[in-house]
Order: structure tokens, then sequence, then C-alpha cells
């Protein structure tokens, strides 16, 4: 299965954030909604960079509240991973584990088309799997 298949099921809205909002702004953001991270993006919804739960404590914990102040731009993850809808579900699995990483934007023509999750590609996997399981006992109990 592809990302696409993915997306169609949770849906394509994505959280985003312009360069210039607070990290004030964007924990806010994140803990109303629930989410782990934003993507930061332009104007012409072009991916400018990434902001997770983890940057926030590596600029906490460098440069301490303070940065509660700072634009998102100043701490974002700006070289990000991103996939596109006909990417693999294992590939993009592979990706994030070995770029440790949990949110990977998926782009299409430049322009943000979704955001995929660790959680949803793990919980993809463990349905095709128990699908599996269950094929095979049909198998073994027909035989």
């Amino acid at each position: 299965m592809t990302l696409s298949g993915i997306l169609s099921g949770k849906g394509r809205d994505v959280v985003t954030t312009a360069p210039h909002r607070t990290l004030r702004e964007i924990v806010r953001m994140l803990s109303e909604k629930g989410i782990g991270a934003v993507v930061v993006t332009g104007a012409d919804g072009e991916v400018l960079g990434i902001f997770s739960e983890r940057d926030l404590v590596r600029a906490l914990a460098k440069l301490g509240t303070e940065v509660l102040d700072d634009a998102v731009s100043r701490h974002m993850t700006a070289r990000v991973i991103t996939a596109t809808d006909d990417m693999g579900v294992l590939e993009a699995m592979e990706r994030m584990t070995q770029g440790r990483f949990r949110h990977i934007p998926v782009v299409e023509d430049g322009r943000l088309t979704g955001l995929v999750s660790i959680g949803d590609v793990v919980k993809h996997r463990i349905a095709e799997i128990e699908q599996e399981r269950q094929a095979m006992l049909d198998y073994i109990g027909t035989a």
C-alpha cells in the first residue's frame, strides 16, 4: 500500500503555520490540537520546515524559556524529508526509522498534501499483518 491509502483513510488536513509565528503560539497550537508537530509553510504552500515536540525540547534545553518569544523559523527543522502519495508504507517507515523522526510531510508538485505519522504507518502495518495472519489461518483451515 502507498501513503495515499493512509491519507485517504485519515484525511489530508494538516496543521500548518507561518514562519514568523512564535514558539509560544506553536506550543499552544500543539496542545490544543493534541498533535506532535506542525508543518511550517510559505504563502504558496511550500514546506519550509517542520517543528516538533523534539525541536521544542532542544530549544528550551539550549536557551531556556526565552525561546518562547522566538519565531518558529529559528528553531524548526529546515531540512525536511518528504514523501509522495505513491511512496510505499514500508519505504516511509524505513525513512522515518533511519532518520529518527516521527512525521513525514507528503508533497506533490512542491505543495503540501498531507502528513503521515509513525503511528499512522505502524497502525497500517499491524492491520496488514493481521489480515495476512487471518488469510493464513483461513488457508490452513481449508487445507
